[in-house]
């Protein structure tokens, strides 16, 4: 090793350090409020912004979706932080793949887009729970969104372990956050601004240290304000309108910001498909930018709800409504990530908005589709074959007693036959086939009010069964403490309480492809169906369940969502990127049709098909 003089050393350092400082200066940026408008390192900047969920989108695909955003003229992204994704259990953390939000944070960063983070432990977002771990119901007494001392407990570990990822992605440590969001709408659940500065206590505690803001539509803004936070109203775009709500919640100042601006809407189940032309809200985005209004449009892309994430809204006047699994939201970019007539048509808008001189990319082109050849389901089994060990109780147990979170939970008993009797179920959440010795005699659905059906037992001992499905907890609204899942209160037979039941845990976190080993026909049974099919190319596709009755889809291990035969959504989208060239596996869990062999696709979705 040839030997360096100390001069020549000390002068590679400098240049180094010089060098190292003079990168460093150019990342660093500054972000502040002026009377009227953000300032971007002491600029006016209007934050022209899109929402777009981690969990929602392949963490493959979260780049090239970046790229998009960068193509209709966005310079941020908006995004919320899901508690249930990250703690799925009491005090087991999970920031890792597709859950790995501050490498989100750092593909935005790389691709020239800022963030505004929503990291409230309660996001609403038609997410299960509104994004509340489910056991936090196990802790007796704790009320979310309050002062109740278990739920600030579990509130603070939470956000602090948000922190230690996010906390130094701030606009204000070198990274591209720029404001960070406290609470989330709570203006229409509450309006104890104790409670409120607490949040904001915990945020600064766990390292929030930057801009902080609060989000409300605008009746609810009187309540979910806090002093002293930049007020970011929703789902209005007059600049007229947004400036005096501003300047009222905010000692007559800006700057202005509508932190959910809505050019569309979500889904349920057997409820037609949403959408909502671009025209009418080309001249409504035109007019809020000229004014001056800085936007988060809510949702830029939606994706896809998938597994058993999908939330439900619930209050007295309407009926239990589980969202569909597709989050297409008749969004500016579609479910699988490709531009839209919107898109076009806002891109415009946007363009002549910007800053004098300002580019934006081209739109990258669609991503190709294909129609798979139809796959051939080469092995089944009966659901009830594959049933472990139970848990035995003299009443049902909910999901939350047996520490589960989602999925599905097959409840058993022996009861006296030789007779007709009317099933009653004591509260069913939510959706429910009812078996009498393994032959299924009915269903029922929370959706549509059903409890109770007649059924004629036969003579002798008789085997009850009902698997009962957790179709989504409510996000929304004053049912948030009351979700708990399963068979909530009794089974009655003519009024008489049933007792000593066997409950069968289902919760298919992994598709079971070890257990799917027959090929023996299944009748009456819901059933396990595994498939291979293999690939020369991998694009996207959409799996057509239209001959299928309701279930979920597994490929490669991957839980695509929940399909059912009522609609809207007759298909189930697969990301190319999630495919293998050569073998692939899928796995369907049907509950109703077991009798399907084949699962054919499509090039095209269908989102909006009722039967």
């Amino acid at each position: 090793m040839k030997q360096f003089s100390c001069s020549v050393i000390t002068c590679l350092l400098a240049a180094l350090l010089l060098g190292g400082c003079s990168a460093s200066k150019k990342q660093q940026h500054s972000f502040g409020l002026a009377d009227s408008t953000f300032l971007l390192d002491g600029k006016p900047f209007q934050i022209i912004s899109g929402e777009m969920h981690y969990p929602r989108v392949p963490r493959e695909a979260w780049r090239s979706r970046m790229k998009m955003a960068k193509a209709m003229g966005l310079n941020t992204i908006g995004t919320y932080v899901f508690w249930n994704v990250h703690e799925p259990q009491k005090n087991k953390y999970d920031f890792t793949g597709n859950n790995d939000v501050a490498e989100f944070v750092r593909i935005a960063k790389e691709e020239g887009l800022w963030v505004v983070l929503r990291p409230s432990p309660y996001v609403c977002a038609e997410w299960e729970f509104g994004g509340y771990p489910y056991w936090l119901q196990n802790e007796k007494g704790l009320e979310v969104r309050s002062k109740e001392k278990q739920y600030l407990n579990e509130y603070r570990e939470y956000i602090n372990e948000v922190g230690k990822q996010l906390a130094p992605l701030q606009i204000n440590h070198g990274g591209n956050i720029l404001m960070v969001q406290v609470e989330n709408e709570y203006g229409s659940y509450g309006s104890d601004k104790e409670y409120l500065k607490i949040n904001e206590k915990m945020f600064r505690d766990a390292g929030f240290d930057g801009i902080l803001s609060t989000c409300d539509p605008v009746p609810a803004l009187e309540g979910g304000h806090l002093p002293g936070l930049l007020p970011g109203v929703n789902g209005i775009d007059n600049p007229k309108q947004v400036k005096e709500l501003v300047n009222k919640y905010n000692s007559g100042k800006g700057p202005y910001f509508v932190a959910e601006w809505y050019p569309a809407w979500f889904d349920w189940w057997g409820t037609p498909h949403h959408t909502v032309p671009a025209k009418d809200y080309v001249n409504r985005l035109d007019s809020a930018l000229r004014g001056g209004i800085s936007i988060n449009m809510y949702m830029f892309h939606g994706g896809t709800t998938r597994g058993f994430m999908n939330g439900a809204n619930f209050k007295d006047s309407t009926p239990y409504e589980p969202q569909i699994s597709s989050y297409d939201y008749d969004a500016p970019l579609d479910e699988a990530g490709n531009a839209t007539d919107k898109f076009m048509q806002f891109r415009e808008v946007i363009k002549k908005n910007l800053p004098a001189g300002t580019k934006i990319p081209d739109v990258p082109a669609a991503k190709p589709s294909v129609a798979m050849p139809a796959i051939k389901m080469q092995k089944q089994v009966s659901v009830f074959n594959i049933v472990g060990t139970p848990k035995q109780n003299k009443t049902p147990l909910t999901f939350e007693d047996m520490n589960q979170a989602y999925g599905y939970v097959l409840y058993r008993t022996t009861i006296k036959g030789g007779s007709k009797a009317k099933l009653k179920i004591k509260d069913l959440r939510d959706y429910g086939i009812v078996f009498v010795n393994s032959k299924r005699v009915g269903m029922l659905d929370r959706r549509l009010g059903q409890d109770s059906m007649i059924v004629d037992l036969p003579a002798g001992d008789v085997t009850l069964d009902i698997l009962v499905e957790n179709m989504g907890r409510i996000n929304f609204g004053p049912y948030l403490l009351k979700n708990k899942k399963g068979i909530t209160e009794a089974v009655l037979l003519n009024g008489a309480p049933v007792y000593d039941w066997k409950m069968f845990q289902l919760p298919f976190d992994e598709p079971e492809i070890a257990k799917i080993t027959g090929n023996q026909p299944v009748t009456d049974q819901p059933v396990l169906k595994y498939g291979e099919f293999s690939l020369t190319d991998t694009k996207d596709t959409y799996l057509d369940m239209r001959r299928w009755g309701k279930g979920v889809v597994w490929v490669n291990g991957h839980n695509l969502g929940r399909y059912w035969s009522i609609g809207p959504q007759q298909t189930v989208y697969v990301p190319a990127e999630w495919l293998n060239k050569g073998k692939n596996e899928v796995v369907v869990f049907e509950l109703i049709k077991p009798d399907q062999t084949e699962l054919s696709s499509l090039a095209k979705p269908i989102l909006n098909d009722l039967k």
